[in-house]
């Protein structure tokens, strides 16, 4: 998992941009006291976002992007969103989900520190998104909300938490609830933390290197011909070598947000009808899907794709959930579609 956002990183491409970007100032927004859905409260509640071109006169042109597992908005700028988004019409919003190291999280509360923190869930994170763009921004009405893998998480979670505040969604290799492949995969991944020594049941004073954590996440990122294409069995010690000396960010923020991702479903409230919670959805939405992901596997996100009138665009490439790319023709004139209206 948090391969996928490294290599994500990495694809920067060369491709017309809407507009010049200087980066964006890190802002925050206090929300006080927040009562997550469980009942436990975060105190003292931050959440961080950065901002893309503006707000118009009746502040309905802004488009939410959450981040994604393991990342803050500032590597989402990374990957050039603009390519797609035209940010001289539009006012880009990316916001920091909990537990991302910049909004709250288990690793920068001084009051909850580490796992004295309480557990949220997607619902919480988007919560937390809407009481910004409501109570900080006078936002009322979005345009759109889109996002890539948690992001997209969160995004399908928008479309039911909150159906008439948007015209358009797009979830991008993101998924309405976990497949019971991946519920194998995010409780390893968890167990894998959880039971390393240097863990301490989340009580380190350094944050640890877990080694077989961060090989887990670059083996789920891709796919085997992927790795097989673009690493040689002679340079694999050379990989090993780095994986572990890999300095990650806070293992307790990763394993919140891993537990919130395992948790996920949108179809909850509705007695678990994925029809119905379908039929709460108001937005219009293209849903982008990756066919050989190994991380969040498609068909959920298919599957829902089928209960409404969606778009729908799977991406076959051995990179697997890295697959996304705005500078990929494809996905970038659909998303353009979709935000400017068939």
């Amino acid at each position: 998992m948090k391969t996928c956002c490294l290599i994500l990183l990495c694809i920067i491409g060369i491709n017309f941009c809407y507009g010049q970007k200087a980066p964006d100032l890190q802002r925050f927004a206090s929300l006080g006291d927040f009562k997550l859905e469980s009942g436990q409260v975060i105190k003292n509640c931050r959440v961080g976002y950065r901002i893309y071109g503006k707000l118009n006169s009746a502040k309905n042109n802004g488009i939410l992007f959450p981040s994604w597992y393991g990342g803050t908005a500032k590597d989402v700028e990374y990957t050039e969103p603009w390519k797609a988004i035209d940010t001289t019409k539009y006012c880009l919003i990316i916001a920091d989900a909990f537990g991302d190291g910049v909004s709250s999280s288990p690793s920068n509360s001084t009051m909850q520190h580490g796992p004295r923190f309480p557990h949220f869930s997607i619902r919480d994170m988007v919560e937390s998104q809407y009481r910004l763009l409501v109570s900080k921004l006078g936002i009322v009405h979005l345009h759109a909300v889109m996002g890539i893998s948690m992001g997209g998480i969160q995004t399908f979670q928008w479309a039911v938490s909150h159906p008439n505040f948007m015209d358009v969604l797009i979830p991008i290799v993101g998924s309405p609830r976990p497949s019971s492949y991946d519920l194998m995969g995010y409780n390893i991944y968890a167990r894998v933390i959880e039971d390393d020594p240097a863990f301490q049941h989340g009580y380190y004073k350094q944050n640890p290197i877990i080694v077989p954590a961060v090989m887990l996440s670059e083996f789920s990122a891709t796919t085997p011909e992927h790795k097989v294409r673009t690493m040689s069995r002679d340079s694999f010690a050379v990989w090993m070598k780095k994986v572990e000396t890999t300095k990650t960010r806070d293992w307790n923020d990763y394993l919140y947000q891993c537990k919130a991702v395992i948790g996920h479903d949108i179809s909850k409230p509705f007695g678990g009808s994925m029809q119905e919670a379908a039929n709460h959805v108001k937005a219009k939405m293209l849903i982008i899907s990756s066919k050989q992901d190994h991380l969040v596997n498609p068909i959920p996100a298919i599957e829902f794709s089928k209960l409404l009138p969606a778009k729908l665009l799977v991406l076959d490439s051995d990179k697997g959930h890295v697959a996304p790319d705005f500078d990929n023709p494809e996905m970038r004139t659909a998303i353009v579609v979709a935000l400017e209206g068939d």
